[in-house]
């Protein structure tokens, strides 16, 4: 129910899961978060207008449009696949057709996570199980740099967090955890439906 709710009050398509898997072990197929998730994570993981978020494995867009909808955050989503960032921009031209607010402050990009030069004012970063291990090393080697020449308060939030980014963040960087949230019901059966937030101290 809330997935059609949701998309249409945005006026995009992102229900669609990508059938199939990557062809590169080291990156997962698109499923786009749920929206009963998102409500439970904002309900208590607040963001501010000034903020900038980068989705990592963005796929159609709908983290993006959902915080910029609510937060009038400035939102880049990052996508290696083609076809899921034709189909991100193609949301983006719907979306932008309702948008009342800085609709200047939302973008998208076709290349790898690994890749994406992370810029002095990105503070946010959103990760939905999107790559292996070893892709999520160099992203966060990649926003330690970002840190050290611009000095920032950084969070990152990981749903679905796999065991071997979480061994990797509390072993191996200046990540601490800060919070958690679980998502009522479907936690007791999954403990891997939550929420983690990570700040670099």
């Amino acid at each position: 129910m809330k997935e059609h709710y949701y998309d249409k009050l945005l006026n995009i398509k992102t229900k669609e899961v990508q059938q199939g898997f990557h062809k590169s072990l080291h990156y997962h197929r698109y499923e786009p978060t749920p929206y009963s998730a998102l409500e439970v994570l904002f309900e208590k993981y607040k963001l501010k207008n000034n903020d900038h978020i980068v989705d990592f494995g963005c796929g159609k867009g709908r983290l993006n449009f959902y915080i910029h909808y609510f937060f009038g955050a400035s939102v880049v989503g990052i996508e290696m696949d083609d076809e899921l960032y034709q189909d991100a921009v193609q949301n983006q031209k719907s979306y932008l057709k309702r948008a009342k607010n800085n609709k200047e402050k939302i973008h998208f990009l076709c290349c790898l996570a690994e890749e994406y030069e992370v810029h002095p004012e990105d503070n946010r970063f959103y990760f939905f199980n999107p790559f292996s291990v070893q892709v999520f090393r160099k992203i966060i080697n990649n926003i330690l740099c970002s840190y050290e020449q611009s000095p920032r308060e950084i969070e990152l939030v990981l749903y679905y967090p796999a065991a071997d980014y979480i061994y990797f963040l509390e072993k191996e960087t200046a990540f601490e955890w800060i919070e958690e949230v679980v998502l009522p019901y479907v936690y007791e059966k999954n403990p891997n439906e939550r929420f983690l937030i990570y700040r670099l101290v």
